[in-house]
């Protein structure tokens, strides 16, 4: 797998990882084939798992090889990575202040974002799309720095990101279709704008893994802020949706075990 990647340039691969990630979104939206209903608790749980993978692909993934690089360059190590985050999560919030869109558990009353006449459907595919946007970046980012040659990036470091966010975007395609089906659309309209939420990915990525490539200083900015966009997601909204029905260890081991499967793929192969 990693040898056949090897052989492309870093856009293809992002297109590849992307195209993956992609792809666990819409095999989660089409459970919605199979029923209206799942468990509360496993969604809860599912959900937390999907925040302990991105809580340990910002750190294995991005954070890390940030604070590598930038020890090469004539600042303090630390300052580019703590500028990229902030800036990151800064971006994040900018968007979740404009675009319109609704947590999955929370009545329509409740959407957020720039005041629209857009139907709960709309609303929640978008909510789902503000989370894809920096797991997009963070796999273009992370194939445009193992382009760059630097130890510290790796191609297959880079799969490794990719496969986890994908395992993770599973209960995020779960979590689209199955309201859908219950308000009443097809099989194939919830299968269609439970995939559509992913659609942005490979977008995303093309424009993180351009903007390494145009240059290598802003490697340890580019890596640092997608880990920033990732981390404002998990705790601005899969942490308290994982928790707000109670079931509040469940949602908790969901995460601890998402971390350590993400970290376990980072280290393995990273």
């Amino acid at each position: 797998m990693i040898e056949f990647l090897q052989n492309f340039d870093p856009i293809v691969q992002t297109l590849f990882g992307t195209g993956f990630t992609w792809a666990m979104t819409a095999f989660g939206a089409a459970i919605g084939f199979f029923g209206k209903e799942l468990s509360q608790k496993l969604l809860d749980w599912m959900l937390g798992f999907a925040a302990g993978v991105m809580i340990a692909a910002s750190y294995w993934s991005l954070l890390a090889p940030a604070l590598e690089m930038a020890s090469s360059q004539d600042v303090p190590a630390w300052l580019p990575v703590v500028a990229g985050f902030l800036v990151g999560g800064i971006f994040l919030r900018g968007l979740d202040k404009v675009l319109p869109h609704l947590h999955i558990s929370a009545p329509l009353s409740e959407a957020e974002g720039m005041q629209t006449t857009w139907q709960r459907t709309t609303l929640l595919v978008l909510a789902i799309t503000l989370h894809n946007i920096p797991e997009g970046l963070a796999v273009g980012v992370a194939f445009g720095a193992a382009a760059a040659g630097l130890p510290a990036a790796t191609v297959t470091g880079a799969a490794a990101l990719a496969i986890g966010i994908g395992i993770q975007n599973f209960p995020e395609g779960l979590a689209v279709s199955m309201p859908l089906r219950r308000a009443g659309l097809s099989r194939v309209k919830s299968l269609w704008y439970g995939q559509l939420s992913a659609v942005v990915e490979p977008v995303a990525g093309v424009i993180g893994a351009v903007a390494v490539l145009a240059s290598r200083t802003i490697l340890p900015y580019a890596l640092a802020f997608a880990a920033g966009a990732m981390i404002f997601v998990v705790v601005e909204d899969l942490i308290p949706e994982s928790q707000c029905r109670g079931h509040t260890d469940l949602a908790t081991m969901g995460a601890m075990i998402g971390f350590a499967v993400m970290m376990a793929l980072d280290v393995a192969f990273g």
